[in-house]
């Protein structure tokens, strides 16, 4: 079973850091036993993640430009990628969950561990600092940073969509974004428009499900 206070040592927080602790406290076990969730963290640590992958970006790569830099930080920050960073770590099997959450396996779902590893980065930020907090980031994911960097088409599916568009004079894309399920396991619907051609895909958060819209939409304009 892996040790929280190991983890913290790790990270360089003291062994009984009580904000890991709460960053590795979902809102189903919070609910259940009157505690504070991780929620709060994850909004904080999504930003301090951003800042610190863009830092990281803007340092490592001087010669690229605003487009090619977002591009690789989306590469990197999204759910899949900082899903597979909680697994390294583990965060899964240290998680607080509730009941419900537990039977359903909720600790093997990739928005969840995303989210925890965010809660993570908060909890480091909060207790030692920017750098500390800049440092754990780099550390999971700059080798993502460099293979992301070294892609060859350096456009993401809703980037080229909107260019297709501009390029055939057409209106931007337009995104509709529809939730459904508990909210311990939310599945989002996404359609996007543009012209005569609609296509829809499904995802684990907002962000992805758009972009798997866009690939639909690829897909269909592949396939005329």
């Amino acid at each position: 079973m892996p040790d929280v206070a190991a983890l913290a040592v790790q990270l360089g927080l003291a062994p009984g850091s009580s904000a890991l602790r709460q960053a590795l406290t979902h809102s189903s076990y919070a609910a259940e036993h009157d505690l504070e969730s991780n929620e709060r963290l994850e909004f904080l640590g999504d930003a301090v993640v951003d800042l610190a992958v863009a830092d990281y970006i803007v340092g490592r790569f001087p010669l690229i430009n605003e487009g090619t830099a977002s591009v690789i930080r989306s590469r990197v920050v999204n759910e899949d990628s900082l899903a597979d960073v909680a697994r390294c770590l583990d965060l899964g099997e240290m998680l607080l969950l509730g009941r419900g959450v537990v039977k359903e396996r909720g600790s093997e779902r990739s928005s969840l561990l995303a989210d925890a590893f965010e809660a993570v980065v908060a909890a480091v930020y909060l207790e030692a600092g920017y750098d500390a907090a800049r440092d754990v980031v780099v550390h999971q994911l700059e080798e993502s940073i460099v293979i992301a960097s070294q892609a060859g088409d350096t456009l993401d599916a809703k980037t080229r969509l909107r260019r297709w568009a501009e390029e055939h004079g057409l209106d931007v894309p337009v995104y509709e974004v529809n939730s459904s399920g508990p909210s311990h396991d939310v599945t989002f619907v996404a359609t996007v428009s543009v012209g005569s051609l609609l296509a829809s895909s499904a995802g684990p958060s907002k962000k992805r499900a758009e972009v798997n819209a866009a690939l639909a939409a690829w897909e269909e304009l592949s396939d005329a």
